[in-house]
């Protein structure tokens, strides 16, 4: 082991590139902290000491943005704005046959949809923005602070003013992406997902450190253990697959025979990654957003539904904020496997190059097993989803550690997935150089 990383640092070009890539991921965590015009940023720390955890409104977009957001900082938006964009077009390839037309032209129809997924960032980037200054402005970005507490965060409310700070925080998105695509390009690979990685691992020293102080040494030590079990536990499920074993006929095209090999569809258990959990908490938080702009004024009590709605669907430790969770997380999970995996496509294509699967006819018999195979493993994988993503809150009733646990939720399967992917990334170009990758 140690000897493959020595190789790393020994060869000039994958030496280069890591370097590269950690000059990039420097400057990414340098921006996080650079305040926006006039953010007062005194008053922002006050809020940040006074209030550990944030709300349950802003976690998911605090958490990839790796604090940013709270900070109010020139990178507060940080990657959401570019998950979302890529999101919906994949989406919109089920709605709109152009989309699809693209997707199956190659490069030059991907490199089309790519820039689809620019505009719709720069898009959303503007409301997002547009939408925390608001909530900024209004006192509620903190939850129970008020502007007595920490005093105002915006200093300036004229309209240039806020003009400037959407355009500040709207551009440092599109950098943002800008520096993905060049450590996709330049650097190791995979460039928004390693931008992920590190703005979720940023929060995991000083998460572990506030519930040692906050919990005590044994607690710490308790999470610490558990955190490693369900590492385990991730790794094992990410890297688990059936493999569907597939033959091919042999072809005598001129002189030459092609096909006659064995080869297998690997469709793994879980193979919607974190989106079901991004799509369930974004559509839990629908309802508390309605609720903290529905507030009644001082001194009138709230109305029923947004008692009910601050009770049940808020903190999230409540069972029914849990089966909710669970629920949508396990349909979410089928319903992106299904517009993700077409096994009707994947037999065509089977059929067209002459391949099939022993004791299966080529065609539809085909498609229709792949659906049931993909049916049947797509439920243990759901499961796993909707466990893995209420660790949080089940750390929540048991050591009071919602926003303080790390290892659970979205964090934990995108820090195992993009560090497996990174790790193979590395293992790929080591053997094209020496013939012995990084892992054996």
């Amino acid at each position: 082991m140690f000897k493959a990383v020595a190789r790393i640092f020994r060869t000039p070009d994958l030496r280069r590139k890591i370097g590269f890539t950690l000059g990039i991921v420097a400057l990414f965590r340098l921006g996080s902290f650079i305040p926006a015009p006039f953010v007062d940023f005194g008053n922002v720390q006050t809020c940040l000491a006074a209030n550990q955890g944030t709300s349950g409104l802003y976690e998911l977009v605090n958490l990839f943005s790796g604090g940013a957001l709270l900070q109010l900082s020139i990178f507060a938006l940080g990657i959401m704005p570019y998950i979302t964009a890529s999101i919906i077009v994949q989406l919109l390839r089920v709605v709109i046959p152009h989309f699809e037309t693209l997707h199956k032209e190659g490069a030059s129809g991907q490199s089309r949809l790519t820039q689809y997924t620019r505009y719709l960032t720069i898009a959303l980037g503007v409301l997002q923005s547009t939408t925390l200054i608001t909530v900024a402005r209004s006192g509620a970005l903190f939850g129970t602070s008020t502007v007595a507490e920490c005093g105002q965060l915006i200093t300036n409310d004229a309209w240039y003013a806020i003009l400037l700070m959407v355009i500040t925080m709207t551009a440092g998105t599109g950098v943002i992406m800008w520096m993905g695509e060049l450590v996709t390009e330049r650097g190791v690979g995979n460039g928004m997902s390693l931008l992920i990685f590190t703005s979720i691992a940023s929060t995991f020293p000083s998460s572990l450190w506030l519930i040692a102080q906050t919990q005590g040494f044994e607690t710490f030590l308790a999470v610490l253990a558990v955190g490693v079990a369900v590492v385990f536990g991730v790794v094992f499920v990410e890297l688990s697959q059936r493999r569907i074993p597939v033959q091919y006929a042999k072809r005598v095209v001129g002189r030459r025979t092609y096909g006659g090999n064995n080869t297998y569809i690997p469709i793994k258990v879980n193979m919607a990654g974190v989106v079901p959990v991004i799509f369930a908490s974004s559509l839990l938080y629908l309802p508390a957003l309605i609720a903290q702009f529905n507030q009644p004024a001082a001194g009138q009590a709230p109305a029923g539904w947004v008692t009910w709605i601050n009770n049940y669907l808020v903190r999230g430790d409540h069972p029914l904020y849990m089966l909710m969770y669970f629920l949508l997380i396990v349909g979410f999970t089928y319903f992106y496997v299904a517009i993700t995996f077409n096994p009707e496509e994947v037999a065509d294509n089977m059929k067209k190059f002459g391949g099939f699967i022993p004791g299966i006819r080529a065609g539809r018999p085909t498609a229709e097993y792949l659906d049931y195979v993909l049916t049947r493993i797509t439920l243990p994988g759901s499961i796993y989803l909707g466990v893995i993503a209420l660790l949080p809150l089940i750390a929540l009733v048991a050591v009071g550690a919602n926003q303080n646990f790390p290892f659970g939720g979205a964090s934990i399967l995108i820090i195992v997935g993009v560090g497996l992917e990174t790790v193979k990334q590395i293992d790929s170009q080591l053997q094209q150089r020496h013939y012995e990758g990084l892992l054996r």
